[in-house]
């Protein structure tokens, strides 16, 4: 089979295929008798109710006919597809800013995420992948402890991968993005994309666009990768011919080590150092002004007022000071590498990267015990 074809298929696995198997497999068991699992089952998110179909929207359609044009593909498959697609009114809702945002806790987010249930399943993860994690920490330079932190905050290890119907979502984002939303152009151009994206990845391994489900942002599998991203990123790296985010936790390790590497992790180094604060000579709006993004080297920070441990004074590379809000409490203060700043591109967020740090360093503590 052509590289090019093999592609397409491998992401049949991860965009449809994988789900619909699942899918099938639930089907077949929906009449047996109730039990436990089934009932845990039952529990878990329900597909959001769905509002009018895209079929109906001009805007859709001329976005459709465009797609096809642009991408070589059959015109009334895309027309279908997207048509087919309906309006989660609540997504919008979701992308919106609070309106009286609570303050911010590091103590609390951190809570939610290295707490007894992800760390009893990241050993059980970890456990079970440890030879695939080494060969990823091997080949990529990305400790084991990053990719179980990131998976395990992401799905805890792939348990909650989403419910909403992935064709949804992304167009309800495509073409309802909230408008009162500070960015709203340049996000309604990137769903676009990632609903083109998708859409084309469908079309090339032959499969219902209709079948994958994710988050309320278009984001599948257990990593939580949007369609660009397994576009990218996602490897095969079970070696069977297909890409399954789903179901394959060798594919899910070996496609967060593939991102990351690609957004410039750098082996060996840590993630973030400890700080203290001379307060005589401390120039915090200075320091804090690049925000996350690592400016400064270890000499530079010191003549701004802040104390470094050896390790951290030692550092080649940049560094930037990061800010945690504890709510009403004092600020948590780090030094945040280009490790930092690399995790913060899977989630744009200096609590996420924390989070997801402190969590591989937990359960690689659990693994010790």
């Amino acid at each position: 089979m052509p590289a090019r074809a093999l592609a397409a298929c491998c992401l049949l696995g991860i965009a449809c295929g994988a789900l619909t198997a699942s899918a099938a497999h639930a089907a077949g068991h929906r009449k047996a008798a109730a039990t436990p699992a089934r009932k845990a089952a039952a529990a878990r998110p329900q597909p959001p109710a769905a509002g009018p179909a895209y079929a109906t929207r001009p805007d859709a359609m001329a976005f459709a006919d465009d797609l096809a044009a642009r991408r070589g593909l059959d015109a009334a498959w895309v027309r279908e597809a997207i048509g087919s697609a309906r309006l989660l009114p609540q997504v919008p809702r979701l992308m919106l800013p609070p309106a009286n945002p609570a303050a911010r806790n590091w103590r609390a987010y951190r809570g939610r995420f290295v707490e007894p249930v992800r760390i009893r399943a990241g050993l059980r993860f970890w456990d079970q992948n440890a030879a695939t994690l080494a060969r990823a920490e091997r080949e990529c330079g990305v400790p084991a402890g990053i990719i179980v932190g990131i998976i395990g905050v992401e799905t805890i290890y792939g348990q909650q991968t989403g419910a909403f119907r992935v064709l949804d979502t992304l167009a309800t984002l495509a073409f309802d993005f909230p408008a009162a939303h500070p960015r709203a152009a340049d996000r309604t151009a990137y769903f676009r994309g990632e609903l083109e994206e998708f859409l084309g990845q469908a079309a090339r391994a032959g499969c219902d666009p209709g079948a994958a489900r994710g988050s309320y942002a278009g984001a599948t599998g257990m990593p939580q990768f949007m369609p660009s991203s397994i576009a990218k990123f996602a490897l095969d790296y079970d070696g069977d011919g297909r890409i399954d985010l789903l179901n394959s936790p060798a594919d899910a390790i070996g496609s967060v080590a593939s991102y990351f590497a690609a957004h410039g992790w750098k082996p060996g180094q840590p993630v973030w150092f400890p700080v203290g604060f001379d307060d005589a000579r401390l120039q915090r709006d200075v320091l804090l002004a690049p925000d996350i993004l690592p400016t400064f080297s270890a000499q530079r920070m010191a003549e701004l007022g802040v104390i470094l441990p050896p390790e951290a004074a030692a550092h080649a590379g940049p560094l930037a000071l990061v800010e945690l809000q504890n709510g009403g409490d004092a600020p948590t203060y780090v030094a945040g590498t280009e490790n930092f700043y690399a995790i913060t591109r899977y989630n744009w967020s200096s609590y996420y990267a924390m989070a997801v740090e402190a969590l591989g360093r937990a359960v690689a503590a659990a693994r010790k015990n």
